[in-house]
């Protein structure tokens, strides 16, 4: 049913992810010449850019590309009610999106921290920290999709 509580956490889930589009991951800043390097979903680069500034070889658009297929995957989930054993695989993709997710970000900000040359490092931002709240979403519709069905199996034993 779509009322239920994993349904809930799904759509959390979902829409988590379609904010991570527009939240900042990772950011930098040099003290020094008061440069500042973002990290967003689809964007890696200074926020103010001087004439001299290099833009980094790579384009973080994996992030974004991941992050859409999840909460995609997440609204198909929903809809997968009738179903659940379908809804447990589509769960564990989702766990597999999630954390290919993180360690995209992850990686990217490495990418970030080697182009200013200081010692300090880098600050993840809020978007980092709700790809890790939407995974603990999907473990907890998991483990809710997980009850129904014992609860299924239960009564399928009393008839």
């Amino acid at each position: 049913m779509i009322q239920r509580i994993q349904s809930v956490f799904l759509l959390l889930l979902a829409l988590g992810m379609l904010s991570l589009l527009f939240l900042p991951l990772w950011s930098k800043t040099d003290p020094a010449s008061k440069q500042t390097v973002v990290l967003t979903a689809t964007h890696l680069g200074y926020q103010h850019a001087d004439a001299g500034m290099s833009v980094p070889p790579a384009n973080p658009w994996p992030i974004a590309a991941l992050a859409v297929a999840s909460a995609a995957v997440a609204l198909l989930e929903i809809f997968q009610f009738r179903n659940r054993f379908n809804q447990l695989k589509l769960g564990t993709l989702n766990i597999l999106l999630i954390t290919a997710t993180i360690g995209a970000a992850f990686y990217f900000s490495n990418v970030g921290e080697q182009m200013l040359n200081i010692k300090i490092p880098g600050t993840f931002e809020a978007g980092f920290y709700i790809a890790t709240l939407c995974l603990l979403l999907n473990l907890l519709a998991s483990r809710f999709i997980r009850r129904d069905e014992q609860l299924v199996r239960s009564m399928d034993r009393l008839r």
